[in-house]
């Protein structure tokens, strides 16, 4: 019964503990090895208590070792004392004896009481000792078993895109292309501003008005030189129309020149007496 009562309490101590620390921790591998940690406490706490009353029965021993040899002391005093006829001497030493063999039977039953306690707690450890190697072997086999799953669920979120880590990596992606889209608005805004001379160049002396003046200059170049070219076509047209009304003229007087007026007359008469014949 007194076994089975420290078994009992040492197991309520480490159920007591793995509750209070599964209800912190969420990773059960690191609860199984909290839960280890603490019956390996517990074996120790069984190994210093066999400790303890190995030393107390060791003590009780020399003490009653000591005991023993002064009832021997005794006897002798008490022979001697009959051999010098002191039968008072005896007398008190054989009491002495008597209170000293009456000591001795307390420390036996004592050294009897721990003897047994020494022996239920080796037969406890050695039991304790069991469970533990046991509770070893569940303990890697469970971790095993959920590192392998937590291993297949990582894999299986990554493959579908779920899960927090991939959750991250969305978001990390959306924020770069925010910020990328964002880079290039901004610098695309700000090629528009130099290119229309808002912003000045700090390693040009140029500032916004000088580019407008030359841009003003260009301006005015080229409308000069279109100018110049409007008025060279417009010479060349001149020039080209005057060229063709004077060979107009030309094929006029010659055309005059080459008709035979006796001819025409001729034909003209002929034209009118016809009109007038009908």
């Amino acid at each position: 019964m007194r076994h089975m009562g420290i078994l009992s309490r040492i197991s309520f101590i480490v159920r007591s503990k793995i509750n209070a620390v599964l209800g912190r921790v969420e990773d059960p591998s690191e609860s199984l090895d909290y839960s280890y940690e603490q019956m390996r406490d517990e074996l120790k706490d069984v190994e210093r208590g066999i400790a303890d009353v190995t030393a107390q029965r060791k003590r009780l021993e020399v003490q009653r070792n000591r005991l023993q040899e002064n009832v021997e002391k005794h006897n002798e005093q008490a022979r001697e004392a009959m051999a010098q006829d002191r039968e008072d001497l005896a007398k008190r030493a054989l009491e002495k004896k008597q209170a000293k063999l009456g000591q001795i039977e307390e420390l036996d039953e004592q050294i009897a009481s721990l003897e047994s306690t020494q022996s239920n707690l080796e037969s406890q450890k050695s039991e304790l000792q069991q469970r533990i190697e046991e509770f070893k072997t569940k303990k890697e086999t469970m971790k095993a078993r959920y590192e392998a799953a937590e291993a297949q669920t990582r894999v299986s979120e990554a493959m579908t895109g779920v899960g927090d880590e991939m959750e991250d990596v969305g978001r990390a992606i959306e924020r770069a292309n925010e910020r990328t889209e964002e880079m290039e608005a901004r610098a695309s805004a700000m090629d528009e501003l130099e290119e229309r001379g808002v912003l000045d160049d700090p390693l040009s002396d140029e500032d916004a008005i000088d580019k407008e003046l030359e841009a003003g200059r260009e301006e005015r170049a080229i409308e000069s030189e279109l100018e110049t070219l409007r008025d060279k076509n417009g010479e060349e047209e001149a020039t080209a129309a005057e060229a063709s009304q004077a060979e107009g003229e030309d094929v006029d007087v010659a055309i005059e020149e080459s008709v035979d007026e006796a001819a025409v007359e001729a034909e003209l008469e002929e034209l009118r007496d016809e009109q007038k014949g009908e």
